[in-house]
């Protein structure tokens, strides 16, 4: 427990973040000894020919509802689709808008219960002769006090690859939502379904690289088949190197068009198996332009500047194009 209160132990610690972790007999960080109907779902989602992944996050809406960029996800996320190897959805808008005919690995949003209204959002009403009473929303429950949402039934007839349960580690709700995903491990790995902790950081949790260790290696210990983190500035490497199965960054808030690829870029440098971005594509300027500069950073080998000119080239082209 020492770890936890921030003393070191006698040993140094020693993450061997330059041995990459072996894989033998497939391209997979930890699941070279899954059934073959997990791997191949896993091999949907991680492009084999380089073990990694861009996933297109706009599941917000089962908390934020119609959020900028989100209004319309027929207008705004179905021509991004073309570019990115996941979509992660609920099934609302899988069965009201996406094709079935699309070809992409689906992760579906497999947890919530709770809203983005915060109970500190009250304000002061006048009450009587200059007294005043605070205000708020009665039984607010807090975001972290979420259920599974789906059944495995659901995920199996929405043909999922990835189910997504959001963990809140050192909330008030973690023995739940840790219930919560290690209850739908044990049901998704009867039907071969890969699940995604995602690592949830409230106002209070620091993003920093002791707490994502802690949170995902907790969920790589009970059965997680992928993990979704932040990216953090330092030693984002020591986070991806104890954790035995593949991570992938959370975009978060949105950026910089060139901050969000160099974020992107740090990250898989440092051991990430891919990005799952959503506000830094679709509240892009250009969301086309930027899902595809995101696109060549995570298959194609650009560096974040080459990347970025794409983005500004294609935007420019679009531009040019409707002045015509």
């Amino acid at each position: 427990m020492a770890d936890l209160d921030g003393k070191s132990s006698e040993k140094n610690k020693e993450f061997f973040t330059s041995v990459p972790q072996e894989t033998p007999g497939f391209f997979l960080k930890g699941s070279h000894q899954y059934d073959w109907g997990l791997k191949n779902r896993l091999s949907r989602v991680f492009h084999p020919k380089d073990g990694r992944t861009l996933m297109l996050a706009f599941d917000h809406g089962y908390f934020q509802g119609p959020t900028t960029g989100l209004e319309r996800v027929d207008q705004t996320i179905l021509p991004l689709e073309p570019y990115v190897d996941c979509l992660m959805l609920t099934r609302g808008i899988q069965r009201a808008v996406v094709p079935a005919s699309t070809q992409k690995a689906i992760a579906l949003r497999a947890s919530g219960g709770t809203s983005m209204v915060s109970p500190m959002e009250e304000w002061e009403g006048s009450y009587g002769e200059g007294k005043t009473i605070k205000l708020g929303r009665p039984g607010y429950e807090p975001l972290s006090n979420e259920s599974i949402a789906c059944s495995i039934e659901e995920a199996v007839r929405l043909n999922a690859c990835v189910l997504a349960v959001q963990v809140f580690i050192g909330s008030q709700y973690e023995r739940q939502t840790l219930k919560n995903m290690t209850d739908l491990i044990d049901q998704a790995n009867r039907y071969g379904i890969a699940v995604m902790g995602v690592t949830a950081v409230g106002r209070a949790m620091a993003r920093t690289p002791q707490y994502f260790r802690l949170a995902t290696r907790i969920m790589a210990e009970l059965g997680c088949h992928l993990v979704k983190c932040y990216y953090t500035e330092k030693e984002f490497d020591t986070v991806t190197s104890c954790c035995p199965v593949p991570i992938v960054i959370a975009g978060g808030k949105k950026l910089p068009e060139l901050d969000a690829l160099k974020m992107s870029y740090n990250a898989l440098q440092q051991g990430a198996s891919g990005v799952d971005m959503g506000r830094n594509i679709f509240q892009a300027e250009d969301p086309i332009a930027m899902v595809q500069a995101v696109q060549q950073l995570v298959h194609g080998g650009l560096t974040p500047v080459k990347a970025h000119n794409l983005y500004l080239e294609l935007k420019a082209k679009k531009k040019g194009a409707r002045k015509k």
